[in-house]
């Protein structure tokens, strides 16, 4: 197997039907929720994400079959005065999850973060997912903190 990553391009037709399909495969996965991208997102994404240049895109392709994905957005740490990248989806099939292929683009979203001068990689897991939680574990990923006695990070949400 050989796999190789690339920041994606959203102009590109292909890739961004790769990006659309894999983000869509996720969707339906329990792990995504379980219910497929609506039309809109399907057709509108690729252009929004185009439109955001704080926004990068992770594609891994065995051959010419994508096979994986990352989302990632900039944001700012306040604490650091830099950029910080968040994994926002992190997609892998079913028949190429146990072969580092979330490695390999990890590495690839570390090259990009650390490009724009970022100071931290950041993420979201569901807690009942163990194997990407080590996998997380295994790229240096870890629980935040600043004081042990105000405990780690919770990520809430408030849908508008």
């Amino acid at each position: 197997m050989s796999i190789e990553t690339l920041i994606a391009d959203y102009r590109d037709v292909a890739q961004a039907a790769a990006l659309v399909d894999l983000l869509d495969t996720y969707a339906r996965d329990p792990a995504g929720g379980g219910t497929p991208l609506d039309a809109a997102v399907r057709e509108g994404l690729p252009a929004a994400l185009a439109a955001r240049p704080q926004a990068f895109s992770v594609l891994a392709f065995d051959g010419d079959t994508p096979v994986g994905l990352i989302n990632c957005i900039e944001g700012f740490s306040t604490f650091a005065c830099k950029p910080l990248v968040n994994v926002h989806d992190v997609v892998v099939l079913p028949s190429h999850r146990g072969q580092r292929v979330a490695q390999q683009m990890f590495a690839r979203v570390e090259e990009e973060a650390r490009k724009r001068g970022a100071c931290k990689l950041t993420l979201e897991v569901l807690s009942g997912n163990a194997s990407a939680l080590r996998s997380y574990e295994r790229e240096g990923f870890a629980g935040y903190q600043l004081d042990p006695a105000f405990g780690q990070a919770v990520f809430l949400q408030k849908k508008l």
